[in-house]
């Protein structure tokens, strides 16, 4: 019997902690197949169907489609706006066979057994519930296909120079993040939340960005920077009284100093799983 799931619950829901700010949606835009979901693209070949959970901008989206082409490739998220850039993106590179729409993760709407692959990239993070996520996108998969998640772990990030105001940004950032529902340390949990969704063939592995040519370390910080001022982040601290905007300008310098360190270095790490559904 084919269905879509019950709504969620009140406490499956959070903050989407970003937001969409012109900060995020920078880093959001470099994003590619290649270098934020290349443990997948072995799984891919013409004429299968995907699913692209929290899509996002549809840079990767609309690699995917490429890849996968003539199947067809859905790409969904919980936001509305960000929907009609995914939908340029695709439209710039004369996609036919990809479609955007707006659904939340908890409660997919669409039957059971619709799609051979179902991928999120830095998404379980933000969700309320990240195995019942799971399990509905387990749900949409069809026998024989792969659910694919990718999530980076905050607490694993690893920089140099040192700077005590990098790890208050750090611990901020937890604070914040948790408080909205989410869980930042991510990547370190996925294996878990897998198995406790019902996969039993589960492939795991660690893949990371690194940043340190000189315009990386403009660009990593230089986003970081705004977004600790300007981004749904910095408006969610201040209003949950987790900093000042004095603090965030503080962390903000803090960042930007980094950047033009000659030396600097900033690693990335994520965690990534390949689900066969049975």
């Amino acid at each position: 019997m084919t269905h879509a799931s019950a709504q969620p619950a009140a406490s499956e829901t959070a903050v989407y902690t970003h937001g969409h700010h012109e900060s995020v949606l920078r880093s959001h835009n470099w994003r590619t197949a290649a270098n934020s979901a290349a443990y997948l693209l072995s799984e891919l070949r013409p004429g299968l169907d995907v699913l692209d959970v929290g899509c996002g901008p549809g840079t990767i989206t609309a690699d995917l489609a490429a890849l996968v082409a003539p199947g067809r490739v859905t790409g969904v998220d919980a936001a509305e706006d960000v929907l009609a850039k995914a939908r340029g993106v695709a439209a710039e590179r004369g996609l036919a066979n990809v479609e955007f729409r707006v659904a939340d993760v908890h409660s997919l709407d669409f039957p059971d057994d619709s799609f051979d692959v179902v991928h999120a990239h830095q998404v379980l993070q933000h969700v309320g519930d990240p195995v019942q996520a799971l399990r509905e996108m387990r749900r949409v998969c069809r026998p024989g296909g792969v659910v694919a998640a990718r999530d980076s772990d905050y607490g694993a990030f690893t920089w140099f120079p040192e700077r005590p105001a990098l790890d208050g940004w750090l611990d901020l950032y937890h604070r914040v993040a948790r408080a909205n529902g989410g869980e930042p340390d991510a990547g370190r949990r996925l294996f878990s939340w897998a198995r406790r969704a019902g996969f039993t063939e589960i492939t795991t592995t660690a893949a990371t960005w690194c940043f340190a040519t000189p315009e990386e370390r403009d660009w990593w910080s230089g986003l970081w920077a705004d977004r600790t001022t300007a981004s749904g982040y910095a408006d969610l601290a201040v209003a949950g009284g987790h900093a000042t905007a004095a603090e965030l300008e503080s962390i903000a310098e803090a960042w930007r100093e980094w950047g033009g360190q000659e030396d600097a270095w900033f690693m990335v790490p994520h965690g990534e799983i390949l689900c066969r559904v049975s």
